[in-house]
């Protein structure tokens, strides 16, 4: 086949047991104030960085073009966040000087050669360099990865353009930039599909959305197949954890192993939805017969077979002990769709991955023909 490649109780809990302690004991445990540069910050990862690293205390300034999202924190309530704008590939001027800050998160990194030049401008000036890659970065999928696995490589490292074929090989030059630049300085943060409000690509949104709009649901291969994911509050949580507690190395940050199945994103997303709507599993067979890809018609699943054996079961047993925590599926199916809902109705007809509704009573409809053939 081919591819286009906490809760109230818990928290009441704890702020018990702090405010049981003595004083000198709280202070102890609470992080202490950094000095937080993001390169980036307004697209979806960054916001909510930016978020949760503020209700921490952390003073934060933002470095970017001012394109996207340019008002996402403008007003007297971010008065406290600090806006340059420029350009990592040809205007820094605004970087430039003695200023210093304890960590640096940079969530835009994707050509090696701007996290060189990223480096050398701050390598003085900061104390961490936080890297957000990709899980992409590994040569292979055929067998589980952890954070020792062989990433790729390209036959060009001096190219430029992001694509398919080309965006693990790239990263994987990225995360060798920096440690080039900061070296035993750089943390290296690898999340897999990164999901929830906010996430443009619609790759989990998919799913939420589509069981909103009620009916016949048709889902790919069968319940129990893996699928993997983190949601973007989590990793943004996890961001900040290596900032606090000083966490440096590589760190796959995704989806526990096994924890996930398509079976248990179908019932999330009807939940979620409360439309009165059924599912029709399709063997992967069929949906390759029917020329349906995995992963861009039918989001966040890819049958785990063949080269893609390893898929949905990405080792982060190195980033659970680092503090990466997840909040439940239901969640993020809830939040995803209560943000889907809020957005207009021209963009919510035009979802960017998954079938069309055309092309799902179609396939549907092909798929219940045969198997009526086949009982009869």
């Amino acid at each position: 086949m081919t591819f286009n490649r906490r809760d109230f109780l818990a928290a009441g809990a704890a702020g018990a047991g702090l405010l049981a302690m003595p004083s000198f004991a709280r202070t102890i445990l609470q992080p202490k104030p950094r000095k937080i540069l993001v390169m980036g910050g307004t697209g979806f990862l960054g916001p909510h960085f930016v978020e949760i690293a503020r209700k921490h205390g952390h003073t934060l300034t933002l470095f970017n073009r001012g394109k996207t999202n340019p008002d996402k924190f403008s007003g007297e309530e971010y008065h406290d966040i600090e806006q340059l704008h420029g350009d990592r590939k040809t205007d820094m001027k605004a970087l430039e000087g003695d200023r210093q800050w304890d960590a640096v998160l940079d969530t835009s990194a994707y050509i090696p050669a701007d996290v060189t030049r990223s480096g050398k401008l701050l390598a003085a000036r900061v104390k961490q360099y936080v890297l957000v890659s990709t899980i992409s970065v590994y040569a292979k999928n055929d067998a589980p990865a952890d954070e020792t696995s062989p990433v790729a490589t390209l036959a060009d490292p001096n190219v430029t353009e992001v694509t398919g074929e080309t965006y693990g090989g790239l990263k994987a030059l990225c995360e060798k930039a920096a440690e080039q630049e900061l070296p035993g300085r750089t943390t290296v943060v690898r999340p897999g599909l990164i999901v929830g409000p906010g996430d443009n690509s619609d790759r989990f949104t998919y799913w939420p959305a589509r069981a909103d709009r009620g009916g016949e649901i048709l889902a790919p291969g069968s319940e129990q197949d893996p699928t993997q994911f983190i949601d973007v509050r989590d990793l943004a949580a996890f961001l900040l954890t290596t900032i606090e507690r000083g966490h440096v190395g590589i760190y796959n940050a995704d989806g526990a192993p096994g924890a996930l199945t398509m079976g248990a994103v179908l019932r999330e997303s009807q939940r979620a939805s409360g439309k009165k709507s059924s599912v029709t599993w399709v063997p992967a067979d069929f949906l390759e017969e029917q020329k349906v890809q995995a992963w861009s018609d039918m989001p966040a699943w890819i049958p785990a077979r063949g080269e893609y054996a390893g898929f949905g079961r990405t080792s982060v047993s190195k980033a659970k002990a680092a503090g990466l925590n997840y909040r439940p599926l239901r969640e993020t199916a809830r939040d995803t769709l209560v943000w889907w809902r809020t957005l207009p109705e021209e963009r919510r007809a035009k979802l960017k991955a998954g079938l069309k509704p055309e092309r799902e009573a179609e396939v549907l409809k092909a798929w219940h023909a045969k198997a009526k053939t086949k009982g009869g």
